[in-house]
């Protein structure tokens, strides 16, 4: 299983200021409409979605908003950074026996490093539950990492001497690591960025970007029966008349074997992880895990 995680992007209608649509990413909405299907990512928490609980949320099956409180964003605080710690979707795989890897790559020599780091992403405090799962520079120079920004761009300015890539290229560098665990992780967050500038055609060029590695990494999975899961953590991009989140829901995206099963389990961002973790063959838990 490929689990795209694609950060910021909800559901709405087609408006100007909307640009999910299929004269930009043509891949995604076609997923969106044949494969997928809108989740709620609020989790009956008033105020807008953020990124600490949500992705907290999507990776341990937890309600973190009714948890903590409130919506947090950014980066997980003490509660929710020892909340992940605890369990979450990396350890939980590994302890069913499961090979695990977070594809992003880090600018780092090894996973140490990034423990003395003061503000972490839930997806960094995952991994370093994991620390195997951690990929380092060489993994991106041997192309058995992925930059989070698909073809290496944003790193031209510290690293030159690490060719920028097609985006194909980053979808083929992907699909070989996913050959070789049962479950991969892709974080891609430049949707998040570029829906807080407000900057219509920069988000247009984000999305493009992401849609043609989607539409070559779909053409790789389907030919090797590899299933592919995608979700977000809240709304942002496809508002571009706000500067801030959205409530709209968020797309569950399923393609590939057990598709239509994995997706019926999911309707909320709660439902995320112990739908993959069923997938894997993990019993369902009775009263579910809405909140510690």
């Amino acid at each position: 299983m490929l689990f795209l995680f694609i950060d910021g992007v909800g559901l709405r209608e087609v408006a100007p200021d909307n640009p999910v649509n299929p004269e930009v990413c043509p891949t995604l909405c076609r997923l969106v409409a044949n494969h997928g299907k809108p989740i709620d990512a609020c989790l009956g928490v008033e105020g807008l979605p953020q990124s600490a609980t949500g992705q907290s949320t999507m990776f341990t099956g937890v309600n973190t908003p009714k948890f903590a409180g409130r919506h947090c964003e950014g980066f997980p605080g003490p509660n929710l950074r020892a909340l992940i710690e605890e369990n979450n979707v990396f350890m939980e795989l590994k302890a069913m026996g499961r090979s695990v890897k977070f594809a992003d790559a880090y600018l780092i020599d090894s996973a140490e490093e990034l423990v003395p780091r003061r503000f972490k992403s839930v997806t960094t405090v995952m991994a370093l539950t994991e620390p195997d799962t951690v990929s380092t520079i060489n993994d991106l120079l041997d192309d058995e990492a992925v930059m989070q920004d698909i073809t290496r761009a944003t790193i031209q300015d510290r690293w030159p001497d690490i060719p920028v890539i097609r985006p194909e290229d980053a979808a083929q560098h992907l699909f070989d690591i996913a050959l070789r665990y049962d479950f991969t992780l892709f974080e891609y967050f430049q949707t998040d960025v570029t829906g807080h500038s407000m900057d219509y055609g920069r988000a247009c060029t984000v999305l493009r970007e992401y849609d043609r590695f989607l539409a070559a990494l779909l053409r790789f999975t389907e030919a090797a029966g590899i299933t592919i899961v995608m979700t977000a953590d809240h709304g942002n991009i496809e508002d571009m008349a706000s500067r801030g989140h959205t409530r709209n829901p968020v797309p569950f995206i399923a393609f590939g074997p057990r598709e239509a099963e994995i997706r019926r389990r999911v309707e909320t961002l709660v439902d995320v992880t112990p739908a993959i973790l069923e997938t894997f063959g993990k019993k369902p838990e009775t009263g579910g895990r809405e909140v510690l």
